[in-house]
């Protein structure tokens, strides 16, 4: 019995740190070795380092993003807005200073920012998931950040999404929103002739090559972007959902729209007087059945 039990004792030792040594080869696989600039217009980013390998997503010039190791030659594997991929070296020139300006979007709740690029830096503040962070530089793994309300430091860059300009890419989505104010609200419409309430956030979003289902439950859990839970967490641009029980048909949601700022959304509304229409989110009905935003750019 002894024999026995000693033997199952090594097992499960080795088993433990198996699974340790595994889950630490994933987690550091998702740090940053450094940061690149996208040199092209539209870049593709694939899955796989090959020109035959699927599209993950397409890359605006002048994009800062992230450098993951094991790259393979003459391409880049990187990740950008939550995305992972390769991207030909042809597109990409790596920053040499470790200076440069770029947004950030973070990735997990309760992640601290650090008065020096170490865990050991002091906590000079606690961000939630989907703080977007002004990104000022790179060292060691690690982004130099700035804040709301001016806060500097560090965070480590597996918790931190680079992303293009969230003011800049929000207010085309806000923009490109507001020429379909009053276009008429059709059941399963996703086109200017007519829109329901996912038509209408397919239909834009589309414009920025950012694919979602025609349904409000598929979009919030189509795995796009980042998902944010309070109004105080939402930027231009965002897509908002609601769940109100009594229409959800015991779906995640109910209804979508697009946040564009001060407490407002714009949505294509089923509602007597409605069509696309601006709305806040305040109001007693969107407040009460709010679920939350995805940054989704």
């Amino acid at each position: 019995m002894t024999h026995f039990a000693g033997r199952a004792a090594k097992v499960l030792i080795f088993s433990v740190m198996t699974t340790m040594l595994l889950a630490a080869t994933a987690f550091a696989a998702d740090i940053a070795t450094g940061v690149g600039s996208i040199t092209g217009s539209a870049v593709r980013m694939r899955s796989e380092a090959s020109t035959s390998s699927s599209i993950v997503t397409t890359l605006d010039k002048d994009s800062a993003v992230a450098i993951l190791g094991g790259s393979a030659a003459d391409w880049y594997q990187i990740s950008y807005n939550g995305s992972t991929g390769y991207v030909s070296s042809d597109y990409l020139i790596e920053d040499s200073d470790g200076v440069f300006t770029s947004y950030g979007i973070v990735n997990s709740d309760g992640v601290n920012v650090r008065s020096s690029a170490s865990v050991e830096g002091a906590c000079a503040a606690t961000v939630s998931k989907g703080t977007t962070v002004t990104v000022t530089g790179f060292t060691n793994g690690w982004y130099a950040v700035t804040c709301q309300y001016g806060t500097q430091g560090y965070i480590r860059s597996d918790f931190l999404n680079l992303s293009s300009s969230a003011s800049s890419s929000g207010s085309k989505v806000v923009s490109l929103a507001k020429q379909y104010l009053g276009t008429r609200y059709s059941y399963g419409g996703a086109s200017p002739s007519g829109f329901d309430c996912s038509g209408f956030t397919m239909y834009i979003y589309k414009q920025f090559s950012v694919s979602l289902p025609h349904t409000a439950t598929g979009q919030w859990q189509s795995g796009v972007g980042n998902k944010v839970w309070s109004v105080s967490a939402l930027n231009s641009g965002d897509l908002v959902f609601f769940c109100d029980p009594s229409r959800s048909l015991g779906k995640a949601c109910s209804h979508a729209g697009i946040y564009i700022g001060n407490g407002q959304f714009i949505h294509a509304s089923s509602a007597r007087s409605g069509g696309v229409v601006i709305s806040s989110l305040y109001e007693d009905y969107y407040s009460r059945y709010f679920v939350g935003g995805i940054h989704a750019l």
